[in-house]
């Protein structure tokens, strides 16, 4: 399957079809990035719902200021204008951080999200949520929403054929309030990162075997206290011995799947990763699809077990053939830069990949119900059994609150009134459910312990 790139062009010249209009002359068509174009009614309105979303606790923008740029791929990239400020509303959607094989921070990724102008990003680490806290800290700082993501290692076995087995990447989105069911998913994640330790060990033992002397003690090193090594530490550990002469080498002479040096973990299949974010309230997609060897079987299977989306936009634009196979089997389709920060050319820069705004608005469209049920699942647990477990499940990725003005917390209302804005409208908010949990917490003390409250007047 190739790669495809779609340009929409524009064609604004019309051919002269009489006697009397052979003197008018042509308007000429316009190229290049960062042209304006007229949105269509669809598109104006995908944008101002995106928007609206994205900006929950910012000023709402005019319709005015609503635009799009070509971003000279052809693939329209959404913009949102708020004062004389013009803001591209980026969604990145794939990042790791040193929490997995990532290189930088999270910290240091939304820093550079920002300067990127990335206005939502998805953390998604490898078998592991314990970047979102920081993540989410450092995103306060810089007005960037974050969601609580993580990419999950599977394996996919072809029903009766198990020779044709293949890892299987699931990239999970989840609510500001996280996962349901935390701790099922939380052990789910430590066995699949307890087989990453296995297969790094392996590696090394291969690579020892090849006649190259690594060290485990330098994989662990790389990797950092407490983080499962992956591939990417075992390379950057091989690179640093001189072993070989850059990462790629790496994979391509050692780590690739089937390599010589490469192992298998203890990963799941991928139809319980599928099956297990769908009943902890996530939204489950499949990453990079053009890395499979049989992507159809893989996305037909898949489909079947419950997968919403999957991966078709890169930075160099859609591919058409996962494009298709998206419309064949009604998928979701999405993208992102799978950022690690490791440099060079052959790397996408976060927040490269361009979306445009009705991809953006499926994307919500589908996963915002989905995260309003979980967040009321949550929020009623709590309401149902008030005890600080409950109420850690509410703030385990917002343990910091700001109101603008007035008292901190006093009861589970007051919870739920200065949460849920941030993440849901009002719209989203104001139905019988959500009216009979507030009714339930209006006499519910909330114990603060643990709740970082930050009190803004403006």
């Amino acid at each position: 399957m190739g790669d495809g790139l779609v340009l929409q062009g524009l064609n604004d010249s019309k051919n002269e079809t009489n006697n009397n209009n052979k003197n008018k002359k042509k308007k000429k068509k316009k190229r290049g990035g960062g042209n304006k174009k007229k949105m269509t009614t669809e598109q104006t309105l995908a944008l101002k719902t995106v928007s609206e979303w994205v900006f929950l606790d910012h000023p709402s923008p005019s319709p005015d200021s609503l635009c799009l740029e070509d971003d000279g791929f052809g693939v329209q990239k959404s913009t949102v204008g708020i004062g004389q400020e013009e803001k591209k509303v980026v969604f990145e959607l794939h990042s790791h951080s040193k929490f997995s094989d990532g290189f930088l921070s999270p910290s240091k990724l939304l820093e550079r999200a920002h300067g990127n102008g990335v206005k939502v990003l998805a953390l998604t680490d490898h078998d592991t949520m314990s970047g979102i806290p920081e993540a989410l800290e450092a995103a306060h700082k810089y007005g960037i929403k974050i969601i609580p993501g993580v990419e999950i290692s599977t394996i996919f076995s072809p029903r009766g054929d198990s020779e044709a087995e293949e890892p299987v990447h699931i990239l999970a989105y989840y609510s500001s309030c996280g996962p349901t069911r935390f701790e099922e998913l939380d052990k789910f994640l430590s066995n699949i990162r307890d087989g990453r330790f296995l297969r790094a060990k392996n590696m090394v033992l291969k690579l020892n075997k090849l006649k190259l002397p690594l060290k485990w003690e330098h994989v662990c090193r790389i990797a950092g206290k407490g983080i499962a090594p992956g591939r990417l530490h075992v390379a950057r550990a091989m690179l640093e011995a001189g072993y070989v002469e850059n990462l790629r080498q790496a994979f391509a002479q050692y780590l690739f799947d089937g390599g010589p040096a490469y192992s298998m973990g203890s990963e799941p299949l991928a139809e319980e990763a599928i099956k297990l974010i769908c009943q902890t309230g996530g939204v489950a997609v499949l990453a990079h699809p053009w890395a499979l060897k049989n992507p159809v079987s893989v996305i037909k299977q898949l489909k079947e077990a419950g997968l919403h989306g999957m991966e078709v936009y890169r930075s160099d634009g859609k591919l058409a053939a996962y494009d298709d196979l998206a419309d064949v089997y009604g998928l979701l389709k999405v993208g992102g830069s799978d950022y690690h920060g490791r440099g060079g050319r052959h790397e996408s820069e976060l927040g490269s990949v361009n979306l445009p705004v009705l991809v953006l608005n499926d994307f919500l469209k589908l996963a915002r119900p989905i995260w309003c049920e979980a967040i009321r699942e949550i929020f009623e647990s709590y309401a149902e059994e008030p005890s600080d477990t409950n109420l850690a499940s509410i703030m385990r990725y917002g343990r910091t609150l700001s109101f603008n003005g007035g008292s901190p917390l006093s009861c589970g209302k007051d919870l739920i009134d200065h949460y849920l804005p941030l993440w849901l409208t009002s719209e989203e908010i104001e139905n019988a459910k959500f009216e009979a949990i507030k009714l339930k917490l209006s006499n519910i003390p909330v114990s603060q312990e643990g709740i970082q409250v930050l009190i803004e007047t403006k």
